[in-house]
């Protein structure tokens, strides 16, 4: 957790130095450059999450034939996807003159971003595949120390040499593209110290691809979770360039970068959970899976609620202390980016379970919500401008991940009634609402004056976080079981003398 918020504060850092050297325009090219380069990435069909989930059994029991075996199948898969990824990148470089009309830098710009950004991409299909053996082992926290500390160095180098140094820009593109293979090299060292034993390419493609079918069933299922995926995350700002400009995707992406950040906070926190809740599935005790997933659901509710507040209450203050108050947006848009935080973080309970189950076969799920969360935002966007295309990702996720996702795990995993769930959300909503209308009447006076500097601003975030979270935790006490029962667990364990 000190590496990631070290990260963090280096990103945001280094935001800063990179508005005042490279500029709104070469900020908003880089987004764009990375969305478009997350549709090449489509290609990758959800082999990562197939091969994870095929991994949990072998590593319990300590099969390393067959840990061999699967990771080499996803190796052979990976470099047949990267050759893809290649042509596609080839082509979609050819309409860059059309793509990019509207940006004002030179073309080659653009052309060195995505390569850059190109060649840190490939490295996971080439190099860095082998990773997911650590995710699925409850092992994340080595990828870390080896791959997320590169990045931390590549931050700081970028930082100082962007600031101090003429030509800026082309320091930043040369430091992105080495240290993307510096860090690829480290996390093979770690995977090649973690696990001895893992030797690849011990049988042929198509005698691995017969020997586990279930693993080619599973990606063509995952293939359509996966455009959804993308759709949800990456077409925002590709719309909003669409509509608007470079710049206004830099703005977006300003606050994308403190709503990115909460997110991977709140994941870091319940990363390990997920190879857990698939060993406990595996045990088939019904009654035991309920009651983790209510203390389960019952306390990402309160992370990602808690979140949310902090984000809509902090977020203009900090905005404006980082970069300037002319990098506002209103306030009814971080108002659906905070609603967008908290149904993307707090899914994630249904999502666990989901996985662990390896229920992927409802396709037309993923699809539906992809059409809706672009036709939305396109229609929405056109109607009421950058609000609008958020608004088109608000109203997706409800309609599929709320609403359908929940029925689907219910009666396809778990085998209970639906009307558990809704009580337990409804119980959680409740909770949030009290919260927040005991919040509305107490930050006022919280608040206090206008801030002045860093530590006002510090001292604030501290009132803040402490009030909404005892404010939330006590509503969620009186309201919620689950969080009743996470309580005594914690409880229990604590040492009595």
């Amino acid at each position: 957790m000190g590496m990631l918020l070290g990260n963090f504060f280096l990103q945001f850092l280094c935001r800063d130095v990179f508005l005042e050297r490279l500029g709104d325009e070469v900020l908003g090219l880089n987004t764009t450059a990375t969305n478009l380069l997350q549709f090449l990435n489509i290609a990758e069909l959800g082999i990562g999450a197939a091969i994870g989930f095929s991994l949990y059994r072998p590593l319990y029991e300590n099969d390393t034939r067959k840990i061999n075996e699967i990771i080499s199948l996803q190796g052979h898969l990976y470099r047949r996807i990267a050759f893809i990824v290649i042509a596609g990148a080839l082509i979609l470089s050819a309409f860059f003159p059309l793509i990019f009309a509207k940006m004002k830098l030179p073309l080659w710009y653009a052309y060195a971003s995505f390569g850059v950004l190109l060649i840190s991409s490939l490295l996971s299909y080439f190099v860095n595949y082998k990773e997911v053996l650590l995710t699925a082992d409850q092992k994340e926290y080595k990828i870390a120390y080896s791959y997320r500390g590169c990045m931390m160095a590549r931050l700081a180098v970028q930082y100082f040499l962007v600031k101090y140094c003429d030509n800026p820009y082309i320091w930043w593109l040369v430091v992105e593209g080495g240290f993307a293979v510096i860090a690829s090299f480290a996390l093979n060292i770690m995977i090649r110290h973690t696990y001895p034993f893992l030797r690849t390419g011990v049988s042929t493609a198509k005698e691995l691809k017969n020997k586990y079918p279930e693993i080619v069933k599973k990606i063509k299922q995952i293939f359509f979770h996966k455009i959804s995926t993308f759709v949800l995350q990456q077409t925002s700002p590709l719309i909003i360039y669409a509509f608007a400009s470079l710049t206004l995707v830099t703005y977006y992406g300003n606050y994308m970068m403190v709503v990115t950040g909460l997110t991977l906070i709140l994941n870091a926190l319940f990363n390990s959970i997920g190879a857990g809740i698939g060993n406990l599935v595996a045990t088939g005790d019904k009654k035991r899976i309920m009651s983790v997933f209510d203390e389960l659901f019952s306390i990402r509710f309160y992370f990602s609620a808690g979140a949310a507040i902090v984000l809509f209450i902090l977020t203009p203050s900090f905005i404006s202390l980082w970069i300037g108050s002319q990098y506002l947006l209103p306030q009814s848009t971080l108002l659906i980016l905070c609603i967008t935080l908290f149904l993307n973080a707090s899914r994630n309970s249904v999502d666990s379970y989901i996985n662990a189950y390896g229920l992927f076969q409802d396709v037309w799920a993923p699809v539906t919500e992809a059409c809706l969360n672009l036709g939305l935002s396109i229609l929405f966007g056109w109607i009421w401008g950058l609000n609008g295309i958020l608004m088109g990702v608000v109203a997706s996720l409800v309609l599929i991940v709320f609403i359908w996702k929940p029925y689907f795990l219910f009666h396809w995993g778990m085998k209970e009634p639906i009307g558990i769930y809704i009580r337990i959300y409804l119980c959680h909503l409740a909770a949030l609402g009290a919260a927040c209308l005991a919040l509305w009447g107490i930050m006022p006076a919280i608040s206090g004056t206008q801030l002045t500097g860093v530590m006002d601003f510090v001292l604030l975030t501290l009132k803040t976080v402490g009030t909404a979270g005892i404010i939330l935790y006590a509503t969620q006490m009186t309201l919620t079981r689950g969080m009743r029962l996470f309580t005594r667990r914690i409880i229990s364990r604590i040492p009595h003398r």
